[in-house]
C-alpha cells in the first residue's frame, strides 16, 4: 500500500502535468493570436503597407514558427519549409486585406512532455482580393506545435479552405463595380 507521502508526491507530479497542460493551451492561444495579428498587420484597408513595413512585419512572423517549420497554404498558396521559405511566403502579400478570425480551437498537448501539441481552429476572414473587391474565406487550419527554449511555436500549419467568395454588398455598405 502506498505511503501518505507516496499519495502526495503522485497528488503533486498529476497537479503540475495538468497545470502544464492548461499553460501550454494558454500560450499556444496566444501564439495563434499573435500570428492573425501579425498576418493582417501588413495591410491598411487601402491595401499592403510598404515594403520595409511588410519586411519588418514578416520577421515577427516567421520568429512564431520553428527553424523547420511548414507553412501548408494549399493548392492556392502555396506550401513552403523552414524559417526562410516562410518569410518569403510573408513578403509578398497575396491580397489588399485581411482580418483572420481564428474559432473554435482544439488544442492537444502531448500528455508525455507537454513539448509538443495539435490544434485545430475554424477561420473566418473577410478579405479584399487584389484587384479591389470583397471577399470572405472560411476554412480551418491544423496546426502542429513544439515547445523550444520554453517559447511555443508553429511547427506545421496546413489550411483547408472550404470557400472564398465575393461579398456583395462591399465594405462600406455599397455593391462594388
Amino acid at each position: 500500500m502506498a505511503s501518505t507521502l507516496e499519495q502526495l508526491e503522485a497528488r503533486i507530479d498529476s497537479l503540475e502535468a495538468r497545470l502544464a497542460a492548461a499553460e501550454a493551451v494558454q500560450a499556444i492561444h496566444n501564439l495563434k493570436a499573435r500570428y492573425a495579428n501579425l498576418v493582417d498587420a501588413r495591410y491598411t484597408r487601402k491595401g499592403p503597407k510598404d515594403a520595409a513595413e511588410v519586411e519588418r512585419i514578416a520577421d515577427e512572423i516567421v520568429a512564431l514558427f520553428s527553424e523547420d517549420a511548414v507553412w501548408d497554404g494549399g493548392e492556392k498558396l502555396g506550401r513552403w519549409t523552414g524559417r526562410d521559405a516562410i518569410r518569403k511566403r510573408f513578403l509578398e502579400p497575396t491580397l489588399r486585406f485581411t482580418l483572420h478570425y481564428f474559432v473554435k480551437p482544439c488544442i492537444v498537448v502531448d500528455e508525455r512532455d507537454a513539448k509538443r501539441a495539435r490544434g485545430r481552429w475554424d477561420i473566418l476572414a473577410p478579405i479584399t482580393f487584389g484587384d479591389g473587391k470583397p471577399g470572405w474565406m472560411a476554412g480551418a487550419e491544423e496546426d502542429e506545435y513544439v515547445r523550444v527554449d520554453g517559447l511555443w511555436l508553429h511547427s506545421r500549419m496546413e489550411l483547408s479552405v472550404a470557400f472564398m467568395g465575393p461579398e456583395l454588398s462591399g465594405w462600406d455598405g455599397r455593391r462594388p463595380a
